[in-house]
């Protein structure tokens, strides 16, 4: 592509606003949440879906909506690696500091921090959160009025407050956050005052269950906005969005053949486009073209996005024999080894075999004894798009041998 030209795409990142697509219900969903919040009712939500599947830029999408149409500040915290109350409060803090850095109120915001603000650069323009270890614990006993006072002195600019707790993991398997949660919500819903509050967790349906695990009231108070892959359409819609920000021109075999590998996942979406964008020499992406960058993909999701035994395992070239024989016969998120096996000669029936006990052992298969004695099933979505890249691969590198 021509120098001037950046890539419209953003692996392993949200997406920019103007680049999100589909997801209509769940977005309603979410503003309905935001607007009920601004009246002064406190809302939680928790945002479930697999890896991958675009959970944290629906949480970006939902905060620039809701600063935008319902005047709320929207907080959207990072907390991978997290795993206590106290640097969960100093992340929290940290991102509201970095929200407010470049508002007219932020001398407010500073004010409420006081003294735990530490100036960065030359021109405060970046700045520190650096409370001490007692007043962390403070913040985690006060929260709900800390809260209130923050929201007391930015009243006049905005109505109420968006906090959006992504990449909970490790949160989640923590009986003491699961019960610090439920002691938040029975403090503001019992106090009597209105607190225009909206919380909204991100993480998969196992960290939902597993605060559910710990605090079981948690069940009734943890609305559920289960976020599902991309339809076939809303794919083919993000890669020709995307292409044409790029003055590309996209063929629909190439789009067809985009979306089937994307699998309705924008983290492989995300990959294989940016392949597709930095190959292309003619700004016309063809079917060749689409193959030619989903293959490519392959490489560099399999070392970002999956475990590193997987990936040696799908490269392993004992596996290539079974590899090609699934990108001829591909097997479904849940599938019979008997089906898999049909037709099969006594060297693929084996080779087969050996890769399915190899992703058996690493997790990416279980066993599904409900269906059938021989059924399977992936244990996620994204395991299994990369697996077919990788058979679609290796049935490739064949042809060309």
């Amino acid at each position: 592509m021509p120098v001037e030209w950046t890539s419209p795409f953003t692996p392993g990142l949200p997406v920019p606003v103007d680049s999100f697509v589909g997801r209509r219900e769940v977005v309603e969903q979410l503003r309905a949440k935001t607007a009920r919040a601004t009246a002064g009712k406190l809302q939680v939500g928790f945002v479930a879906g697999e890896r991958g599947v675009g959970k944290s830029s629906l949480a970006s999408f939902a905060r620039f909506l809701a600063e935008r149409d319902q005047k709320l500040l929207g907080v959207h915290a990072f907390l991978g690696g997290v795993g206590t109350l106290q640097e969960m409060i100093r992340r929290l803090c940290q991102a509201l500091l970095t929200e407010s850095a470049r508002t007219a109120w932020r001398r407010r915001v500073l004010t409420f921090f006081g003294k735990h603000v530490r100036q960065v650069d030359l021109y405060g323009v970046t700045v520190e959160f650096t409370a001490p270890e007692k007043e962390l614990n403070r913040l985690v006993n006060d929260f709900a009025a800390a809260l209130r006072s923050l929201l007391n002195k930015i009243k006049h600019e905005k109505k109420g407050l968006l906090l959006i707790f992504d990449d909970i993991d490790d949160l989640a398997r923590s009986a003491e956050f699961a019960n610090w949660l439920k002691s938040l919500i029975d403090q503001i819903a019992l106090s009597g005052k209105p607190l225009p509050l909206c919380l909204l967790l991100v993480g998969t349906e196992q960290c939902r269950q597993s605060l559910i695990h710990h605090q079981p009231s948690l069940a009734r108070t943890l609305d559920p906005i289960p976020l599902e892959p991309w339809s076939e359409h809303e794919t083919r819609e993000f890669f020709k969005k995307n292409l044409q920000k790029a003055a590309m021109a996209v063929d629909d075999a190439a789009l067809q053949t985009l979306s089937r590998y994307a699998a309705g996942l924008p983290v492989i979406a995300h990959e294989i486009g940016d392949v597709a964008f930095s190959l292309d020499r003619d700004a016309h992406i063809d079917q060749a073209d689409a193959l030619r960058a989903a293959l490519a993909a392959a490489e560099i999701i399999g070392r970002k996005h999956v475990r590193p035994q997987l990936f040696d395992a799908l490269r392993n070239p004992d596996h290539h024999t079974a590899l090609k024989r699934w990108a001829v016969n591909p097997p479904g998120m849940v599938f019979s080894k008997t089906d898999l096996l049909n037709k099969a000669s006594a060297r693929d029936a084996a080779a087969i075999t050996s890769l399915i006990l190899r992703l058996n052992k690493l997790g990416v298969l279980e066993r599904d004894p409900k269906r059938s004695d021989d059924a399977y099933r992936f244990a996620d979505r994204l395991h299994h798009a990369y697996l077919l890249l990788e058979a679609q691969r290796a049935a490739r590198l064949k042809k060309s041998q």
